[in-house]
Order: structure tokens, then sequence, then C-alpha cells
């Protein structure tokens, strides 16, 4: 099973998909998460280093080739081998966020990411067996940032008109690509419930 957990900064996708891996665990499966673009995996980590904690102010298309390639990366050395075992992936972002971020946010062509992407990537990375985009309003993403403290990483120090082309952008990608929108201004607890009863009523 690959289950994809998206949103924008501060929605909550590394919680939601932790406490998912939690779950699965106890009922026995194999359960590996990734964090998108990243990962555990060093050379993916150091992609995503690249691109968002050393400063660079690389063109959004180099962002879009260096996400890509630490997405082959994370899924060709543990994401398809977990699968193959019958084991559970949960993923916090996968190329959806390169749609949000470098598509609406930066302005790369939507067909030229998903053609990039589809190259490199099979057919299975396309079509996890759910995807969930978690939301909040405008005015709660910029709570949730203060509370956060300094940001750190370069799309969170953009300036506010490019995180509302973002936050926008995602329930766009939820209808084209047919993915549960969950509203996240609610408790932990409550966004979980959402998630696993989608899941469970499957």
């Amino acid at each position: 099973m690959y289950i994809v957990i998206e949103g924008q900064d501060g929605t909550g996708k590394s919680t939601q998909a932790e406490l998912l891996k939690k779950y699965f665990e106890e009922k026995g499966k194999t359960v590996v998460m990734l964090e998108e673009p990243d990962g555990d995996l060093p050379q993916a980590h150091d992609l995503h280093d690249m691109i968002l904690t050393r400063g660079y102010n690389l063109e959004p298309i180099t962002n879009v080739l260096l996400f890509t390639a630490a997405r082959v990366e994370l899924w060709k050395k543990v994401a398809e081998p977990v699968l193959r075992a019958g084991g559970v992936v949960i993923s916090a972002r996968n190329y959806w966020s390169t749609l949000a971020y470098q598509g609406y946010g930066e302005g790369v062509s939507r067909n030229k990411i998903i053609r990039i992407t589809k190259e490199l990537l099979p057919e299975k990375y396309f079509n996890p067996d759910f995807g969930f985009i978690l939301t909040v309003s405008d005015k709660e993403r910029m709570k949730r940032q203060q509370n956060r403290g300094k940001a750190t990483e370069t799309f969170e120090k953009k300036a506010d008109d490019f995180q509302q082309k973002v936050n926008s952008a995602y329930p766009k990608i939820a209808k084209e690509f047919s993915l549960q929108l969950v509203d996240a201004s609610g408790t932990i607890e409550q966004i979980f419930e959402i998630i696993k009863k989608s899941i469970n009523n499957a």
C-alpha cells in the first residue's frame, strides 16, 4: 500500500504520517515513512539541502530537476523494495508539492513538471492507493508559521504572495487528481480519524 499525505508547510503532514505509520505497525505491517524530498537517504538529503538550506537561489527549473532526482533515489532505494515485499509506504509529500511550489508558485509549466517526473518515475509513484491533501486558511497558515519561529528553508522565507499561490494551488491539485481534501484546522486526533476512516472504508 502506498499512501501520500500532502499540503503546505505547517499543515501537519509529518505528524499525520507518523501516526499512520504507528497505526499500521500495530497491525503487524512492515512500514516505511518517507519525507520527500530527503527521507533518511544521504544522497537525497544532500539534494534537499542544496535546494532548501544553502541559499543558492536556484532557478525554478533547477529546483524541479533536483527534487525529481531526490525522488528517484528515494523511490528506487527505499519505497520499491518495501512495496515489492508487501509492506506499506507512507510519504509526506510527492511530486504534487512540485506542482504547487514550482508550478503555481514559481511559474514552471505544469506539463513540463509532469513530463519530467513521468520520464523518471514509474506508474505506481503517480497512483498511490490513497492521497490526502491537508489544508488550512492563509490566516491559520501564517499563525502557525509565527508559532514555529524563524523560517529556515528557502520556500518558507518567500513572501506572502508566493505562500498564497501555493496554498490556493492545493485544492486545484486535489480536484485534478481526485485527492481527498482534509481540513487541517482541527486537532491532530480529529484529522487522523478522518484519514484513518477513509482508508478503512475504502
